[in-house]
């Protein structure tokens, strides 16, 4: 890849503006997830084991452009502090005097966390005055929040045309999983698309087909398929209007070599709640009083036969509405599939997005994935095809 590591930068005697994703979870004045945090450190530590200093960069929530009391990171600090295991200075603005002073008194192996760039309206704006604030604090210029990276937001691209810019070690990981995923892939490569809505994920769906060879559809998106199919689908979710639009993909699809797979068999209810009276039934058979809420037991086993057969798997999106049991069950055991046969090391298996990551989490398999990315939006832009201008910076594009 044309991008530079950490391992290509020398951090002795330098301050590292490292551009991190701490928009984490708060409750009660408290971060009660800091997943996010724990994936920063291997950056944090390599620069200040390096002799370097640390400067953060992130934003948190959307102040639009104003100064938010709700939305200070000073309140993720202490989350921040306990992860490293050290003390870390905090500024009350992330340019101007505060960031300067800051900076200034800092010594080799110190962090510093410097306050919310989105309070400033440049940020989303890309304004390069406050790019170049934010350049005059540092040295280096170190991206490690691939979840920031399809905002061409000056912290995030801006800054990265004024000074010698590197992917931190989270970063790097991203891109490194992804290109395996689709940029050079082992084939056959199988790809697990579900979710709400068909609209939603056209982009999605319009570059894979022409990258992998077997997508797999689930969720409610398989409703809007089985129903262009001339399937009744009774009263489950699915988009009608979008009839013509699924048979375009599936026509699309076959031509582009790539084979489209549906659910055979469903799970019914007359109600989406817990412990509701369910029934499975063939794909064709849905009654006109009922809701398609997940894949059946055979449409599981022609799944886990499809990734039998592969050597790479793309994961976004659940096969069915997984967050009531019994309909998680599709999701629970093709997720565990996938997670075995990566553990045999016969399948390179990605996940990402918001469903995604909660859906492996329940099913217990989120650290059984060969990669699994937290990075939402990003995520899905990158599987879409599209430009990240966060990270075309990284490459001097």
């Amino acid at each position: 890849m044309a991008w530079k590591t950490l391992d290509d930068m020398d951090f002795a005697g330098k301050v590292a503006l490292v551009r991190v994703d701490l928009n984490v979870p708060v409750e009660d004045g408290r971060v009660s997830d800091a997943t996010r945090i724990e994936r920063i450190l291997p950056t944090i530590r390599h620069i200040t084991g390096a002799g370097g200093m640390v400067v953060l960069l992130a934003h948190f929530g959307r102040p639009k452009g104003r100064h938010v009391e709700e939305m200070t990171l000073a309140q993720v600090r202490p989350a921040l502090e306990q992860a490293l295991g050290q003390s870390v200075g905090f500024a009350e603005d992330c340019i101007g005097a505060p960031a300067k002073r800051a900076v200034a008194a800092m010594e080799p192996g110190e962090v510093v966390l410097l306050e919310n760039t989105r309070f400033h309206a440049g940020e989303e704006k890309n304004d390069a005055e406050l790019a170049a604030g934010l350049a005059a604090l540092g040295d280096v210029y170190v991206n490690d929040a691939f979840s920031a990276a399809h905002r061409a937001h000056a912290s995030t691209e801006g800054i990265a045309h004024l000074l010698p810019a590197c992917a931190g070690r989270l970063m790097e990981a991203e891109l490194r999983a992804l290109e395996s995923a689709l940029g050079a892939p082992e084939r056959p490569v199988a790809a697990v698309v579900g979710g709400a809505k068909v609209s939603t994920k056209l982009d999605l769906l319009g570059n894979l087909m022409t990258r992998v060879d077997h997508l797999i559809i689930g969720g409610g998106m398989a409703n809007t398929f089985l129903a262009a199919k001339g399937l009744g689908v009774g009263t489950s979710l699915a988009e009608h209007d979008m009839a013509d639009t699924a048979r375009r993909i599936m026509d699309e699809a076959e031509g582009a070599g790539c084979t489209i797979h549906l659910p055979v068999d469903v799970v019914i209810a007359r109600e989406f709640a817990a412990g509701a009276e369910s029934e499975t039934v063939p794909a064709d058979s849905c009654p006109e009083d009922a809701m398609i809420l997940d894949g059946g037991p055979e449409t599981v086993q022609a799944v886990e036969g499809v990734f039998e057969t592969c050597r790479t798997l793309i994961w976004n999106g659940p096969l069915g509405a997984f967050e009531i049991a019994p309909f998680d069950a599709a999701t629970n055991a093709a997720a565990q599939a996938a997670a075995r046969l990566t553990r045999a090391g016969q399948l390179v298996s990605v996940a990402g997005g918001g469903d995604t990551v909660a859906a492996l989490g329940r099913a217990g398999v989120a650290d059984q994935f060969s990669y699994v990315s937290t990075a939402g939006g990003a995520f899905l832009e990158w599987m879409e095809g599209k430009t990240l201008p966060g990270v075309a910076v990284l490459r001097g594009e």
